[in-house]
């Protein structure tokens, strides 16, 4: 019997990992899509980061609804809601490539805005939906499962870590099917990765379909509402735990989501590449995701170990650091790109094959690619739309500003804040535990917020000065780990 609960509770385990990878892959779809609507906009950041807010703002509206499903109908159904509603938002977000471009819907300050960009941002609303309910889902009953404390955090972490690699995957392959982004690039340009996201959710639907999955809050029959002489908010530390996660959320969209924008403006006020901006963008903000994956690995091997709460403190101190770093090292001072993101060579016989030029004479202009050698094939390239000086361009390796390496560096620390809050503000919390989860997944809503409120100031001061709004942020995180998590309220009964 122990055996068959084991293998039961492995399967529900493996099936809330995956859950927590396509929380991921959707929320991170809006970033590196705000680079398109960025420059629809004449680079317009508030506008660009739009999407974001509308994926996160769902979490306002659907956080507690989320959590009584959860007890109404159970992980399970609440799960495949989420995924069929997924399906509808991202159909919804590939109708905008169809319809609305060329019409009017009404003037905000300079931007006449399209309608396609409306229903862009209705299908970035109905996602937000989508993934809520599942953080409803895998965020407790992971917790759940590893029997709270430090083991559930261990779980939360070891989730987290598929979380992140969906994370380092999704704006890298969005960045490789923009490129280069213009005010021409479109919506269209990534359709075959809507097509793929919507097929995964299908799958995933009939995947779960035939998954038990244990139903620990599901009310079964005439069963009446339990009345509580408390409720989460009467604890200090849960209080002080939700506005952290409003704050965390903020932080780990705002650090790698401007990053994004940055690396992609070609302008003087962003990094300056020149070629290519959208896909090293994309493969830099992966990278972030990546040491994600790598911080969330660390802590799940060292949470029985090391408690949530020093993890927490150490983190905090150190990202702040890093942003201190980036924002005081100059823009000039850089690294080259690897070649693994930009390879000059094959780029360039990239865009002159798609110029129409023959292998044998792009052969010649790699091996020789001088003005007068270029000036040959002048009318091919100007018929692509291209110039002498953008093959010049291709050629070069382009250099990322070393600011954007302590950026991505936060990725580490980042990487363990929601598990380590939540751990904390859900401690010792008893039969209270399941209305705070939706209460959190209410403030998840600071990932569109701040996020935005940061695209606010970088169009005023530019890029790396809205950073200092993150630094506010890590600060209150210090202080939640060093003071707001230890729980005073011991005398309120939870059993």
């Amino acid at each position: 019997m122990n055996q068959q609960k084991q293998n039961g509770n492995l399967i529900a385990i493996i099936t809330m990992f995956f859950l927590f990878a396509m929380i991921s892959f959707v929320t991170n779809l809006a970033a590196p899509f705000g680079t398109i609507w960025k420059n629809q906009y004449a680079g317009a950041n508030t506008l660009g980061m739009m999407g974001n807010m509308m994926n996160f703002l769902a979490y306002l509206f659907m956080g507690i609804p989320a959590g009584n499903m959860l007890v109404k109908i159970g992980y399970k159904k609440t799960a495949l809601i989420a995924m069929a509603v997924g399906f509808l938002g991202l159909f919804t977000q590939y109708l905008s490539s169809l319809i609305g471009a060329d019409t009017d819907v009404f003037s905000m300050g300079a931007y006449a805005i399209k309608m396609n960009f409306i229903i862009y941002l209705l299908g970035a609303f109905i996602c937000g939906f989508c993934v809520c309910m599942l953080n409803t889902v895998v965020n407790p009953m992971l917790n759940l499962l590893g029997g709270g404390g430090n083991k559930g955090n261990q779980l939360i972490q070891a989730g987290g870590a598929l979380n992140s690699l969906s994370g380092t995957l999704t704006p890298l392959f969005v960045g490789v099917l923009i490129g280069t982004v213009t005010p021409e690039t479109a919506m269209s340009d990534v359709t075959p990765l809507l097509f793929i996201a919507m097929g995964v959710f299908v799958l995933s639907f009939i995947a779960i379909s035939f998954v038990a999955i244990p139903e620990p809050h599901l009310h079964k029959g005439n069963v009446k509402e339990e009345k509580f002489s408390h409720s989460p908010w009467s604890f200090r530390h849960t209080v002080l735990g939700v506005f952290g996660i409003f704050v965390y959320v903020g932080i780990e969209i705002g650090i790698p989501g401007t990053l994004n924008f940055y690396l992609a403006d070609s302008s003087a006020k962003g990094a300056g590449i020149l070629f290519n901006g959208a896909a090293i963008g994309g493969a830099i903000a992966a990278i972030y995701w990546l040491l994600m994956l790598v911080g969330r690995l660390t802590s799940t091997v060292i949470s029985g170990k090391v408690s949530t709460r020093t993890q927490l403190i150490t983190v905090s101190s150190v990202a702040i650091l890093f942003i201190l770093c980036a924002i005081f090292l100059p823009k000039n001072v850089g690294i080259n790109v690897p070649k693994v993101v930009y390879d000059p060579i094959a780029k360039t016989s990239e865009i002159l094959t798609e110029a129409g030029i023959s292998e044998t004479e792009i052969t010649a202009i790699i091996a020789d690619p001088s003005d007068a050698n270029l000036q040959k094939h002048e009318a091919s390239l100007t018929a692509a739309g291209l110039k002498v000086a953008d093959i010049e361009g291709s050629l070069e390796t382009p250099k990322v500003p070393m600011s954007a390496l302590f950026l991505v560096l936060c990725g580490l620390c980042t990487s363990i804040m929601w598990g380590g809050i939540f751990n904390l503000a859900v401690e010792g919390l008893g039969k209270y535990t399941a209305q705070a989860s939706g209460i959190f997944m209410m403030m998840v809503v600071g990932g569109g917020i701040f996020p935005l409120l940061q695209q606010v100031i970088s169009d005023s001061v530019g890029y790396m000065a809205s950073y200092w709004l993150i630094i506010a942020m890590l600060a209150y995180l210090l202080f939640y780990g060093l003071v707001g998590c230890k729980n005073v309220n011991k005398d309120i009964p939870v059993d």
